[in-house]
């Protein structure tokens, strides 16, 4: 509820960066030790796809999350709890999203279902857990 943009105890927002290319996403770091104000900075290393960034509070495995019939995750699935997103980043882009997180496990996914391709990034393997302690 706090619109002030500080965490608790008056520490600062950290930032991460997110790595994301056809077909990994990868985190500066996959635990963070309190809860607070984060800033994630993906970047779209490419070489050929558009990618997002979603960040979902989930206790479900990484990939064990309810999926649509095309493979793409079913954010509004049981289990699941969408915290925020970057859309569409094309490559060579950096964009951030700056969210509120909790003590939990997370899961951080680029959830684009590809119809060109019959492909859904998070089959293809951009995914991978997140923890705040």
């Amino acid at each position: 509820g706090d619109d002030g943009g500080e965490t608790t105890n008056g520490t600062s927002s950290q930032t991460f960066s997110i790595t994301e290319s056809d077909f990994t996403l990868t985190p500066s770091t996959v635990t963070i030790d309190a809860p607070g104000s984060y800033t994630f900075e993906a970047t779209n290393d490419g070489p050929d796809d558009v990618h997002e960034f979603v960040v979902i509070a989930t206790d479900l495995a990484i990939t064990e999350l309810p999926t649509a019939e095309d493979g793409s995750v079913d954010e509004a699935g049981e289990g699941l709890e969408l915290i925020g997103e970057i859309e569409d980043i094309p490559v060579g882009e950096t964009q951030s999203v700056t969210l509120d997180l909790e003590a939990g496990s997370y899961a951080l996914i680029c959830n684009i279902y590809d119809a060109d391709e019959d492909e859904a990034h998070y089959q293809e393997g951009m995914r991978t857990s997140f923890t705040v302690e």
